[in-house]
C-alpha cells in the first residue's frame, strides 16, 4: 500500500472471543430487520393470492436447510468467512470467485433497498413531496456519515432490534383485539392465511422467492466465527437466528393476513413500494402509523448505514487485492481514513432508488443470495463427503450429502422462480464476472485473488488484538 493507507492498528493476532450465543443471535436478527415483513406484505399478498404466511413457511424451511449447511462450514472453517470463502476453500478458488462476484449484487443493491424503503415511508407521511427528493437527501446524509467515519453503526443493532420487536408485539395485540371485534377475517384461528381455494404452488413459490429477501442477513453471523466464545456455538447461533427470525415473520404475517384478507386493501403504489405505513394507518390510525413507521425507519436506517459501510469495505478489499483496480477501489483517504471512492460510488448507485421499485430490486438481491445459499450447500458436500471422505456411514451420507442436497434443490427451485428481469440481469452480471475472471487469471493460468482478507483495512473492521491467553 502507499502512504494513503490507514495506519495499521494492530499486529497479527486473533479476534478476541467475547461473543456469546445470544449476542451473536441478536446481531443476526438485527441484520434481518424484522419490520421488513410489513414492507413487502402487499406485494407478496398480491402474488400469492393472499397466503403470505405460506410463502414465509416455505422460505423458512429452505433457509433451515441452508442454515444447517452454514453451521457445518462455520464449524469446519472456524474463521470469519462467508459463502464465497467456504466455496473457495472446499470447491475451487475460481468457483468461489464467481459466487463472490454474484454476491456483489446483494452487497451493492442492499443500500438501495434501504433507500427505497425510507423513500416510501417519507412519501406516505409527506405525499406532496416528490420521492426523488427524499432519495437525494437520504443518499447524501448516509454517504456523508460513512465518508467521515465507518465506526459505530453496529452498536445500535440490539437496541433497534428490541424496539422493533416491542412495536411489532403491540401491533399484533391490537390486531387480535380487532379480529375479536369482527374486523378483517373476524377470527384469530384460521387456515385461510396458509391455504384456500385457488391458491397454487407456483404462486406460493413466487412469494417465497420474494420473502427470502427478509431472511438475508442470517448468514452474516458467520462473520463473528472468530469472536464467538467457542466455535461450537456457531451452528446453534446460525440456526437459532433463522428459527427466531422466521418465527417473528410468521406470526406477524399470519395476523396481518387475517386483518387484511385481500391485498386490495392497499393502494397500488403502496404495494409496489412498501405497505408498512398503510398497515399502521389502517390498524391504529395516525398514531400507530407514526410508531410503526418510526420502528421501520430506525431499523432501516441502521441497516442502511451498516450495509453501505459493508459494501464499501468489501470493494476496498477487492481493490487492495487487485480484484478491482487498486488505484480507485483500494484508495483510503489520509484525512478521513475511509475508502472515499468506494463510499461515494455506493452512494451514487443508491440514487437509482428514485427509478426502481422495491419488488424488482429485492428480486435482483435474491438472485445473488440464492446462488450463495445454493453453493454453501454444495460446499458441505465438497468439503465433508468428497475432501474428507465422510460418505461411508449412513449417518454421514444423510448429514453431508442428503441434507445439503435437499437444501441445494430447494434453493434452486426458488432461484428459477425469480422475477424474469432479475434472472436475465443476474445472468448477464454472472457472464461479465466470468469474462473478468478469465482476464484476471490469464485464461485460468494464474490463481485468482480472494475477495476477503484477515487483516483490518479501516476503522470499521472488527478490531484485531493480540490474544496470548
Amino acid at each position: 500500500m502507499t502512504s494513503t493507507s490507514a495506519p495499521a492498528t494492530s499486529k497479527s493476532g486473533s479476534l478476541r472471543r467475547n461473543l456469546g450465543l445470544w449476542a451473536i443471535v441478536g446481531l443476526g436478527l438485527g441484520y434481518m430487520t424484522p419490520t421488513v415483513v410489513f414492507d413487502t406484505f402487499g406485494m407478496v399478498a398480491r402474488d400469492t393470492d393472499n397466503v403470505v404466511p405460506s410463502a414465509y413457511l416455505v422460505a423458512l424451511v429452505v433457509m433451515m436447510f441452508t442454515a444447517i449447511s452454514y453451521g457445518r462450514m462455520a464449524g469446519a472453517i472456524p474463521s470469519a468467512g462467508s459463502a464465497y470463502t467456504y466455496v473457495r476453500e472446499s470447491v475451487h478458488p475460481n468457483v468461489g470467485f464467481m459466487v463472490g462476484w454474484t454476491s456483489l449484487i446483494d452487497y451493492v443493491l442492499l443500500p438501495m433497498v434501504n433507500c427505497l424503503i425510507i423513500r416510501s415511508y417519507l412519501e406516505a407521511i409527506f405525499p406532496d413531496v416528490p420521492g426523488w427528493i427524499w432519495v437525494v437527501i437520504y443518499c447524501a446524509v448516509v454517504t456523508s456519515v460513512i465518508y467521515l467515519t465507518m465506526r459505530g453503526t453496529s452498536n445500535m443493532n440490539m437496541l433497534l432490534l428490541v424496539f422493533s420487536i416491542v412495536v411489532m408485539a403491540v401491533f399484533v395485540i391490537m390486531v387480535i383485539a380487532q379480529l375479536v371485534q369482527g374486523q378483517g377475517a373476524g377470527t384469530v384461528a384460521s387456515v385461510q392465511p396458509f391455504f384456500h381455494d385457488g391458491v397454487t404452488l407456483g404462486a406460493v413459490l413466487m412469494g417465497a422467492t420474494i420473502v427470502c429477501f427478509s431472511f438475508i442477513g442470517f448468514d452474516a453471523v458467520t462473520m463473528y466465527a472468530e469472536e464467538a466464545k467457542h466455535p461450537r456455538i456457531m451452528p446453534k447461533a446460525i440456526l437459532f437466528t433463522v428459527l427466531i427470525g422466521g418465527g417473528i415473520f410468521l406470526v406477524a404475517a399470519y395476523f396481518t393476513q387475517l386483518r387484511f384478507p385481500s391485498s386490495s386493501a392497499f393502494p397500488t403504489d403502496a404495494i409496489e413500494d412498501s405497505t408498512l405505513p398503510q398497515i399502521g394507518l389502517q390498524v391504529g390510525g395516525p398514531v400507530l402509523q407514526a410508531v410503526l413507521t418510526a420502528a421501520g425507519f430506525a431499523a432501516t436506517l441502521a441497516s442502511g448505514l451498516a450495509s453501505h459501510a459493508s459494501v464499501s469495505r468489501m470493494l476496498l478489499v477487492m481493490g487492495r487485492n487487485n480484484v478491482l483496480p487498486q488505484r480507485l477501489f483500494g484508495y483510503i483517504s489520509p484525512k478521513t481514513h475511509t475508502p472515499t471512492f468506494d463510499i461515494v460510488l455506493v452512494g451514487v448507485i443508491s440514487l437509482l432508488a428514485a427509478a426502481f421499485t422495491l419488488e424488482l430490486i429485492a428480486a435482483f438481491i435474491n438472485f445473488g443470495a440464492l446462488i450463495a445459499f445454493t453453493f454453501v450447500n454444495v460446499s458441505v458436500i465438497a468439503w465433508f463427503a468428497i475432501r474428507k471422505g465422510r460418505r461411508k456411514k449412513a449417518k454421514d451420507i444423510v448429514t453431508f450429502i442428503v441434507l445439503p442436497g435437499i437444501g441445494m434443490l430447494l434453493t434452486g427451485i426458488l432461484w428459477v422462480n425469480l422475477h424474469t428481469d432479475a434472472l436475465i440481469g443476474g445472468l448477464v452480471w454472472a457472464v461479465i464476472g466470468f469474462v473478468y475472471l478469465l482476464a484476471l487469471t490469464r485464461g485460468f493460468r494464474r490463481k485468482v485473488a480472494a475477495f476477503d482478507e484477515a487483516q483490518p483495512v479501516t476503522g470499521f473492521n472488527k478490531a484485531i488484538t493480540r490474544d496470548d491467553e
